[in-house]
């Protein structure tokens, strides 16, 4: 008799241990911290390069550690939101069954040219990833993605590959992306938008593959989950059409809201609570069944929304235990005796460790650049480069690591287990990073 097959962690389990090793480093690591400042350039604080001193321990115990949790959530208090009031609103739209009728509707249009969904999708969503590192917006469209997919014969997987996936690769090699890109050119002090051809042509270079990975998964196995779905009619009737066009508003004020308005996620969350009420009402269910069918969706997606603030909580850990700076700063350190194209391909290992204990690129970008800025310049490395190796680094490990909460709350939301997303992502993931260190060391020799 076989033993039974060791079984993958709950991603709550594992973001459990995460935070366990957090607080037990804070009693092994040195404490220590940089000097902030205000930087006018990109409104933020930002690290203070050469000033890293030690300060006095502050070891976590483990009821501090515990209470990381809650302060987690409320730093995450947003995104939580987001996903429980985007889950509540779908359970509304589901339940009146608009959204199958539309659904089908869209799968009878695309008979016989299913594989375009794949390249298209994922370049719309590698645009929105390039263009404002979309992540947690995705949450909103997983609903419709994954009974979709299911639909045209493809599988949940399917539906987190060609959305969050291409996204995370759109934001990881974009030129205009302000919160990776632009924030560290800027903090480096470049032009925006230099260097464009050459992250856009790694750009390309990097959806295509992505694209290329996800087409062949999905055509493995496609027809082996297709769903049939419910027997509808051919036309959609004037309620469901109503409430189709609620939903297509609502989309359509998401994309204006984050491009134009400046919107972030307690709007977003407001728009979606009020079509979720407005499908409800729309479709004769009443205040009452309305809300019963909001309280479902809640139900249904704490998961995702614990997830997120778990995910927070390991931040807050490290930040508090006083040793997050230091592991920045023993990271980069070594660099400084390397050859200047080692040192590029060190920055950009640095930067993919550490995003594992930072899961803002953005926050990131502010505790690390200003470090590398000076390192750069003392080894010959073009500040482009060192950009271009803290992208590399960050965004694409955006793709794989526990603590980023969109990811881990997409997968929920999706019903795809962590271990199911890292023996499709990892692979391709390195194949990415491989791509990423070519041109980093590409940049170095050709004196981006």
């Amino acid at each position: 008799m076989k033993p039974p097959r060791p079984s993958f962690p709950h991603p709550l389990a594992l973001l459990l241990g995460c935070l366990a090793v957090a607080a037990a480093l804070s009693y092994v690591l040195p404490a220590g911290r940089y000097q902030r400042r205000d930087d006018p350039a990109t409104g933020r604080r930002v690290v203070v390069p050469g000033t890293f001193a030690r300060v006095e321990p502050r070891p976590l115990g483990p009821f501090e550690a515990v209470v990381a949790i809650p302060k987690g959530m409320v730093d995450a208090g947003s995104v939580v939101f987001l996903v429980f009031l985007v889950g509540g609103a779908f359970a509304v739209v589901e339940q009146t069954g608009a959204l199958g009728q539309g659904v089908a509707w869209l799968v009878r249009r695309l008979s016989r040219r299913e594989r375009l969904v794949i390249p298209i999708a994922s370049l719309a969503f590698a645009l929105g990833g390039a263009a404002e590192n979309m992540q947690e917006e995705i949450i909103a469209f997983v609903p419709l993605l994954v009974l979709l997919c299911r639909r045209l014969g493809f599988d949940e997987l399917t539906a987190v590959a060609v959305s969050l996936g291409s996204a995370a690769v759109g934001s990881a090699f974009s030129p205009i992306n302000p919160f990776q890109a632009v924030i560290g050119q800027k903090l480096a002090e470049l032009p925006p938008l230099s260097g464009w051809p050459y992250r856009t042509a790694m750009l390309a270079a990097a959806l295509g593959l992505w694209t290329w990975g996800t087409a062949r998964y999905a055509g493995r196995i496609r027809g082996r989950r297709a769903e049939a779905g419910p027997e509808v009619g051919s036309d959609i009737g004037p309620r469901h059409a109503a409430i189709l066009g609620v939903v297509a508003a609502a989309f359509g004020l998401l994309v204006l809201g984050i491009v134009r308005l400046g919107w972030g996620f307690d709007q977003l969350s407001a728009v979606f609570f009020v079509m979720g009420v407005a499908a409800g009402l729309i479709a004769g269910m009443g205040w009452s069944g309305t809300a019963e069918a909001f309280v479902a969706g809640f139900r249904s997606m704490a998961g995702a929304a614990l997830l997120i603030g778990f995910a927070r909580a390991i931040y807050v850990a490290l930040d508090e235990g006083r040793i997050l700076d230091t592991i920045v700063h023993g990271l980069f350190t070594p660099l400084a005796g390397l050859p200047v194209a080692v040192s590029a391909v060190g920055m950009a290992l640095a930067q993919a460790v550490i995003h594992v204990p930072v899961p803002s690129v953005s926050g990131q970008a502010v505790l690390t650049i200003p470090i590398l800025v000076p390192l750069a310049d003392l080894l010959g490395l073009s500040r482009q480069v060192t950009v271009l190796s803290y992208q590399c680094g960050a965004g694409l490990t955006e793709l794989i690591t526990p603590t980023n909460g969109a990811l881990m709350a997409i997968l929920a939301a999706a019903g795809v287990p962590f271990d199911r997303w890292l023996r499709f992502a990892l692979p391709l993931w390195g194949l990415l990073f491989g791509l990423g260190l070519a041109g980093v060391v590409g940049g170095t020799l050709a004196g981006l």
